[in-house]
């Protein structure tokens, strides 16, 4: 089948490379002229002058991540390189916090909650108790509760600085908002799916070079046609699909979802239609990415790659990364402030002063600071996300559409696949 594949991010490029290997043929349209979507490499200068290559927004894949590392893998890049592979901590800058051993599930676990630092016996036994009976339950909760009441009852400690730090890197949405069912869900497939799941992978490469890059590439080398900087301005029906004027015989729509949404309700078919309004009523988070230089240093500003902040009033970052310890320049930390909701001019300021604060790092200067305002889908409880398939040889693959993870890199890998799987089913 001559398939149109719109947008090449990560749920894109796993889309046009299923599609390729089932023998159909793949045309890309990506109106941006990088690929990766909101997973992509942005140029940035230093103060000396030098370039470096950062990212929109400082990713983590896990463990867990079987379908992006499978395709990585495919399509000539090597995960086991670009990716530095540590068990999962969350560990803040004075020695306390969590870190787990490098065991099997649920002995990891049990082994980082039982030699937490900081946490009392009575902490660790209620923890202990309450993800017990979260397994017990089969992970599974009422549909309308949040993570907060999923934790009612737990210590303040471990609601601050274990649960609401989890919750927010992997929903982007605040604990008191955030949907049960969804990070029990995220839970379940990574501390408890199989060793390592729950691992923190750490890109040492540009998210391009990741898996967009080699995609495109692996494509162009198989005869398949991948056009960067080319906006898709309609999709019609009419007797079959066409993108531009161009006829296909089946169209996958990789985009976000309010593009998504406008190009599907451009067909004129009544269900394209009420798809695009679920697609079009969801509502979105933003993630700030705030990159500092320490002039003059020459090696690693931390003592790990990765250090969780304590969140409070005006000192915004949950996470701080140091760019040295993952093959980038020394002196340069990326900081992450999920759920964000201010404004530029007042987080960079904020940034730098949590920064001295929080790790003694004074004199810091802001290389770059990424703001995605549409990072990810507001994950509340009971949320009508709309399907994959719209409309017979028409389907989504966002990190948005139907499934039982919130927005990662992993949900549009997943979503992708099985659009590309679907094209093989009569009727489609």
């Amino acid at each position: 089948m001559k398939t149109a594949i719109i947008g090449a991010g990560w749920g894109g490029m796993a889309a046009a490379v299923r599609a390729a290997q089932a023998g159909h043929g793949v045309t890309v349209f990506e109106a941006s002229r990088t690929p990766g979507g909101r997973a992509r490499a942005v140029p940035a200068q230093l103060a000396d002058g030098r370039s470096a290559t950062l990212d929109n927004g400082q990713h983590i894949l896990i463990g867990a991540y079987a379908e992006c590392l499978r395709l990585m893998r495919e399509v000539g890049a090597d995960p086991d390189a670009a990716l530095l592979r540590l068990p999962l901590a969350l560990m803040f800058p004075d020695g306390t916090g969590l870190a787990l051993p490098d065991a099997p599930p649920p002995w990891d676990a049990l082994a980082g909650i039982a030699t937490a630092r900081g946490w009392s016996v009575g902490e660790r036994l209620a923890l202990l108790a309450r993800a017990a009976r979260w397994r017990l339950a089969g992970f599974r909760c009422a549909p309308a509760a949040s993570v907060a009441d999923l934790c009612a009852g737990l210590p303040d400690r471990l609601v601050h600085e274990f649960i609401a730090p989890l919750c927010v890197s992997a929903l982007n949405t605040p604990a008191h908002e955030a949907c049960g069912q969804t990070f029990l869900r995220v839970l379940q497939d990574s501390l408890f799916s199989g060793r390592g799941g729950s691992n923190l992978l750490l890109p040492r490469a540009d998210l391009g070079a990741l898996l967009p890059e080699p995609a495109a590439r692996w494509l162009q080398a198989r005869g398949h046609a991948v056009h960067l900087g080319r906006r898709v301005q309609a999709v019609a029906h009419n007797g079959g699909w066409r993108v531009d004027g161009e006829p296909f015989d089946a169209v996958i729509l990789a985009t976000g979802s309010a593009e998504a949404a406008r190009l599907a309700a451009g067909t004129g078919l009544p269900a394209a239609h009420a798809w695009a309004a679920t697609a079009a009523a969801l509502r979105f988070g933003a993630i700030a990415t705030v990159y500092a230089e320490h002039i003059g240093a020459q090696d690693p500003l931390l003592p790990h790659p990765m250090l969780a902040l304590r969140s409070r009033s005006g000192r915004p970052a949950q996470f701080v990364f140091d760019r040295a310890h993952l093959g980038g320049p020394a002196g340069v930390l990326a900081f992450v402030v999920s759920a964000f909701e201010g404004e530029r001019g007042a987080l960079e300021p904020q940034v730098l002063a949590q920064a001295a604060e929080d790790l003694g790092l004074h004199g810091l200067r802001v290389v770059q600071t990424v703001v995605e305002k549409r990072a990810t889908f507001a994950c509340t409880p009971g949320l009508q996300r709309p399907p994959r398939r719209i409309a017979p040889g028409l389907q989504a693959c966002g990190d948005y559409v139907a499934g039982p993870y919130p927005a990662t890199l992993e949900g549009a890998v997943l979503h992708g696949a099985a659009a590309a799987q679907d094209l093989n089913e009569i009727g489609l």
